[in-house]
């Protein structure tokens, strides 16, 4: 896993530059926050001042949009990027039971650092920054600090299991792009090396879905499923049992 301070994340013109374009990187990615929110409806809810963890919490906003629907959530958002965190803290200043920690996915790995459980862990375009092993280490650390019947949902990008899909799934990511761009009336082409970064930075290490779908039912997570896929972007998770 490369470290955090080595990554395009340290670097505050590339977060900003996500922060911008974030809707046009990522497929269908208001849609998917209206599949967590309605998985959270379903599921969650029923439980005033639900306790949330928000795992690469960007600029705030998976855990704006889940206390759109409900301001009871009492939340702890966690990212490794200082400007991502101040950002989020500008996004859910008049929001109480907030809590930030500016740490990396590395130091959660090495240190721990959580000290509660919790009734949602949801994680959006991060936890592909982690090696296969890591990954494991990863879920497991989320099964351990989850209430019985928690859910977890990961938001995140994977890969094909062979490449003539994936290459369609890249044709698929383009056309959205420049259809985006199209509908923005966007001049140039300022994202034709999105997918050539994605694919090449050092920092990305997707795996497939069948096998982190795997990697959950092994650790002990039920009722674990792909709620929605779209090319490489897909929404997944499962329930931790009752004891």
């Amino acid at each position: 896993m490369t470290e955090f301070d080595k990554t395009n994340w340290a670097r505050p013109d590339f977060v900003q530059q996500y922060r911008d374009n974030a809707d046009i990187y990522i497929i269908e990615r208001r849609r998917m926050f209206d599949i967590m929110k309605s998985f959270y409806r379903y599921f969650i809810s029923h439980k005033a001042g639900a306790d949330i963890l928000d795992l690469g919490c960007g600029d705030g906003i998976i855990t704006h949009e889940l206390l759109s629907i409900d301001r009871s959530i009492k939340a702890t958002l966690i990212d490794g990027s200082d400007d991502m965190i101040s950002r989020a803290k500008e996004r859910l200043k008049d929001f109480p039971d907030i809590n930030f920690k500016n740490i990396s996915f590395q130091e959660l790995l090495k240190k721990g650092q959580l000290n509660r459980t919790y009734d949602f862990i949801v994680s959006s375009q991060a936890i592909h920054h982690l090696s296969r092993d890591e990954k494991r280490k990863f879920y497991e650390m989320i099964y351990s600090h989850l209430h019985p019947k928690g859910f977890l949902m990961n938001i995140d990008v994977t890969i094909a299991p062979v490449d003539t899909l994936e290459n369609w799934y890249m044709k698929l990511w383009q056309e959205w792009m420049d259809i985006e761009k199209t509908a923005l009336e966007i001049e140039g082409d300022p994202f034709n090396d999105v997918i050539s970064r994605y694919k090449e930075a050092e920092e990305n290490r997707p795996d497939t879905l069948e096998s982190q779908l795997h990697v959950l039912k092994d650790i002990g997570f039920r009722n674990v499923d792909c709620y929605y896929k779209y090319g490489i972007f897909a929404v997944f998770g499962g329930m931790k049992p009752s004891i």
